[in-house]
């Protein structure tokens, strides 16, 4: 049976900016709802939510940890009564942008966001990336701005920065009473009364009035909180016109409409790492974040006909669900993260991977707690969970019922800008090298292997110099496999400028059956991201249709390797619109070479370019050290966008390419006497200038 009613159910996720406080938010979160019976603190590597040691040395989250648990928020007599005890699925995400993958995937089975800021710095480059990824599957959020214990921080300040850079959007619901370390409570502007969080754990939330200082400011606050939300309800707003009292449950049942309906996000505030605001965070969530039936029905396709099919929250609904992450555990083998979007399954039942076509068994489902596992025998509409030991099912894959087939919608990851190339240390290490290496590009939709023919050596190829650098420490220590790395290198790629045709003949005669294969291709840019399109134009069979896969294939696999440096080649459109084929002698294999040559052919005429990545940067120095800085990033070929002054250090915002970036970190340390810092986010591919492009092609060639 199930326990938790669907509709008391939030699936959240927290996202933020690296060093927001996500995870102390989210071990404060698991204290008060009494999962943790003490306080996990990140910078003694005693989270409960960062449990590889990667994530427990470094202070940083790595992997996104999915755990359940309970809270009570006030029901309309203020009263935390059992009966309102909600369910909350909480994932917590990394916040480097080299595990954005992680961020992605997450959000993609979230009901909710919640979104940390730092009191100081207000929005950061990582913020915005997770608030648009957040805009494309379109997640109700509630804002909460932490660290307001913090030199240098204002709520005002941060307020303002999501207002300028995300969304105007924000309702303040709490104002922060004192800053820094005067931070002594919030006004809540629902209740209008001052709460302080006493005890050693703030865990007793203390109502009085409001001190009369801020009074004013109270009321100013309280009156565009409620001049914003009535805005939404044609009846709320005539009481207001009329003067009439607005009573707190008619305000959260009007916001939470609108929070569902993207038109308001809630903002909070609060010190985590102090222990206040956290409570009133977790009754936010309850009050203001959907339920599973709240949200409209899931659409997919049905592969048999390639129709809509929807799936609603209900557990009468035939089984349908999400395999949103897989994780290696070296207890019980591989973990297969899945939402349940509709009906329920057991332990032992057989389920359908639509998007391969094969049948899996569900042998064992696992409630996570971050690390731990609760074995449990049937999960239903709204549940996270995971299963072990399933043969064919990546991440982006859905699991259904077979009776009644759905495709939900994949996830899509960004492309690797970075790689470096490995080779174990001794024969022992070969062998367990490639199966180490198979498992983590498993998890990790972003981390990509191949070999180089040409020299027989493995390039690993992944978002960034840290993600590389975990993945090949987590081989050292889960795999036991001791390896030797080279220098980064930049995943460079190629593209045209022009359009251009080819033509070309494969004909060989040596005794016996022959080989005949002949086609003309033209070659025409696309824009940037727009990958590969193959487009046959072929009339009246003069290529029968069994040999234009072939065609394709051999065009494909000539675009791994481009024309000026041997790059992967894309954004083009190729057509195949003409050719010739001979009774006997045609094979697909003599197709495959044909469309291979002519395409290469083509492309060395439609004026190839090499492309690079180009990075976002933001560097923040104290200001003595504004002019080096920026001297340093113009000598890198970087673009300076713009400069501007947060908490009295200077911020530096600009586009580099990923090529002039190694070992930045070292010489911005230098250069500012250890007290800069900077974030760094892939942009966009540009074309690279013709000295630097020579270089790289005679460095290639060399």
């Amino acid at each position: 049976m199930r326990l938790y009613p669907i509709k008391k159910y939030r699936n959240i996720g927290i996202i933020a900016h690296i060093d927001a406080g996500k995870t102390t938010v989210s071990e404060r979160i698991l204290f008060y709802t009494g999962i943790s019976h003490k306080m996990g603190e990140v910078h003694s590597g005693q989270a409960i939510m960062d449990w590889m040691d990667q994530e427990r040395e470094r202070g940083i989250t790595i992997t996104s940890a999915a755990t359940t648990c309970f809270w009570m928020p006030p029901a309309s007599d203020g009263e935390r009564i059992k009966d309102n005890e909600h369910r909350i699925n909480i994932i917590d995400t990394p916040g480097h942008i080299d595990f954005t993958a992680e961020v992605q995937r997450s959000l993609r089975v979230l009901d909710g966001a919640v979104v940390v800021f730092e009191g100081v710095s207000g929005v950061q480059p990582q913020s915005e990336t997770v608030w648009r990824q957040a805009d494309k599957f379109m997640i109700p959020r509630i804002c909460f701005i932490n660290k307001l214990d913090r030199i240098g921080a204002s709520f005002e300040f941060a307020l303002d920065s999501i207002n300028n850079k995300l969304t105007t959007k924000t309702v303040a619901l709490q104002i922060p009473v004192g800053l820094e370390d005067d931070f002594k409570g919030i006004i809540d502007l629902l209740e209008m009364k001052m709460i302080t969080f006493e005890g050693d754990f703030g865990e007793k939330m203390e109502y009085s009035e409001i001190p009369e200082e801020m009074k004013e400011k109270a009321e100013k606050w309280h009156k565009d909180l409620l001049e914003k939300v009535v805005a939404e309800d044609d009846l709320l707003f005539e009481k207001y016109l009329e003067k009439q009292e607005i009573t707190k449950e008619e305000i959260i049942k009007t916001l939470r409409k609108a929070v569902l309906d993207y038109k308001l996000v809630p903002v909070l505030c609060g010190s985590a790492l102090k222990n206040k605001g956290v409570q009133l965070l977790l009754d936010a969530i309850c009050y203001f974040f959907p339920s599973p039936i709240d949200l409209p029905p899931i659409e997919g396709r049905n592969p048999k006909n390639d129709e809509i099919a929807t799936r609603k929250a209900d557990d009468e609904e035939k089984f349908s669900a999400l395999s949103f992450k897989i994780a290696t555990d070296p207890y019980v083998g591989t973990l297969t993260y899945f939402r349940v979007y509709s009906g329920s399954i057991q332990t032992g039942s057989y389920v359908l991977n639509s998007t391969t076509g094969e049948k899996e068994r569900i042998s064992r489902i696992l409630r996570m707690h971050s690390s731990e596992r609760e074995e449990v025998k049937e999960v239903f509409a709204g549940d996270i969970a995971a299963t072990v030991g399933l043969k064919n099912t990546s991440t982006g894959h859905t699991l259904c019922d077979e009776s009644a087939p759905i495709i939900l919608e994949e996830i899509t990851f960004p492309e690797p800008v970075i790689s470096i190339r490995i080779e174990p240390k001794t024969k022992a290490d070969q062998e367990k090298m490639g199966l180490a290496l198979k498992k983590l590009a498993d998890e990790d939709p972003t981390f990509k292997i191949k070999s180089d023919m040409e020299t027989g050596e493995t390039v690993i190829s992944g978002m960034g110099e840290l993600h590389l650098e975990i993945l090949v420490d987590r081989m050292k220590r889960e795999f036991s496999v001791e390896a030797q790395v080279g220098r980064p290198q930049v995943a460079y790629r190629e593209t045209i400028k022009a359009s251009a045709e080819a033509e070309s003949k494969y004909v060989k005669q040596s005794g016996g059956r022959g080989q005949y294969g002949h086609v003309w291709l033209k070659v025409e840019p696309k824009e940037e991201g727009e990958g590969l399109e193959f487009v046959d134009e072929i009339k009246g069979g003069i290529i029968p249709k069994e040999y234009i896969p072939a065609v394709e294939k051999g065009i494909k696999e000539a675009s791994d390797k481009g024309v000026l440096a041997g790059y992967p080649i894309s954004d083009l459109k190729v057509t195949l619109y003409d050719g010739s084929f001979h009774e006997v002698d045609s094979s697909e294999m003599a197709f495959k070479i044909a469309g291979s040559l002519a395409f290469q052919d083509a492309c060395k005429r439609a004026k190839p370019i090499l492309l690079e990545p180009i990075m976002k940067i933001e560097v923040t120095i104290p200001t003595d050290f504004l002019g080096d800085v920026i001297g340093d990033l113009s000598s890198r070929r970087g673009k300076i966008e713009e400069t501007e002054e947060v908490a009295g250090m200077k911020v530096v915002k600009a586009r580099v390419p990923l090529s002039e970036m190694f070992g930045y970190v070292t010489s911005l340390r230098s250069m500012t006497e250890g007290r800069g810092n900077f974030t760094m986010e892939f942009d966009n591919y540009e074309e690279i200038p013709v000295n630097v492009s020579q270089e790289i092609i005679e460095g290639k060639k060399r």
